[in-house]
């Protein structure tokens, strides 16, 4: 199972479930405000979702921000977490029944009504900051990513170079970009890639990947609002294949299931 989160325009964001197995999309819930995608997790069971959200509204109970854990593929907490700002937030699962909370202890006391066990003493390997790197990276490592190189032009233009083998001699390589003034359309956090071919040290750039990963044997990406997967052949990229198109969907009012 995989989970989708589908924003814009940018004050609304939608939780989608992904059957990797038969590419079929199941809609989870919308809200209207922030979910920090670099922040969050999916247990390896496929049942929880870990995030972190912002809306803004200082009045209520979240204090404007919140970690929250869902039943995938929804976002109403079961566990819940306030915030108060936008600083860590988020965690990882450590397995099914496990999860850390990242910055636990800048979160006020909230409720958690799962079975999931919190584990205050874990520090994952690899963060980097508080924020959105300090889970991201750690995830990425968990999975199978592994960082090449630091480049730095200073403190407000870093890049992080990770890579993750594929099939038939290819390489993904991913360009971890942490940037103020960034281009047009990217966050202060934002991602590029490239295909390599390691024995002709062939480069095929994908400028226009917001997301890639390796998904069992197929390599699965994000571009222009559309969800896509091909395979590699001796030459590059052949045949790619549209999994789902998500540029027509609107807000709409939907109720978890629990």
């Amino acid at each position: 199972m995989g989970v989708v989160i589908r924003r814009g325009p940018s004050r609304q964001v939608c939780t989608m479930l992904w059957d990797r197995r038969t590419d079929a999309f199941i809609l989870g819930q919308w809200f209207r405000g922030r979910i920090y995608e670099r922040r969050c997790d999916l247990s390896p069971d496929g049942r929880h979702f870990i995030y972190f959200a912002m809306n803004g509204n200082w009045h209520s109970l979240s204090n404007c921000s919140w970690s929250a854990i869902s039943r995938v593929p929804f976002l109403k907490a079961l566990a819940f977490f306030p915030k108060g700002d936008c600083w860590n937030g988020g965690g990882l699962f450590l397995d099914n029944d496990r999860y850390w909370l990242n910055g636990g202890g800048c979160h006020p006391k909230g409720r958690d009504s799962t079975r999931l066990q919190r584990n205050e003493a874990y520090r994952p390997a690899g963060g980097r900051g508080g924020a959105c790197l300090g889970v991201y990276y750690p995830r990425l490592l968990r999975d199978g990513w592994m960082l090449n190189e630091h480049l730095s032009a200073g403190i407000t233009d870093q890049c992080d170079i990770f890579e993750k083998p594929l099939e038939n001699g290819w390489l993904l390589r991913k360009y971890a970009h942490v940037q103020v003034g960034s281009p047009p359309g990217k966050g202060c956090y934002w991602d590029e890639h490239e295909l390599i071919k390691t024995q002709s040290n062939l480069c095929i750039k994908q400028p226009n990947w917001e997301w890639a990963d390796l998904d069992g044997e197929r390599l699965v990406w994000a571009e222009s609002g559309r969800l896509w997967t091909g395979s590699l052949t001796d030459s590059g990229l052949a045949e790619p294949r549209l999994l789902h198109d998500f540029n027509q969907m609107t807000f709409e009012r939907r109720t978890a299931h629990y």
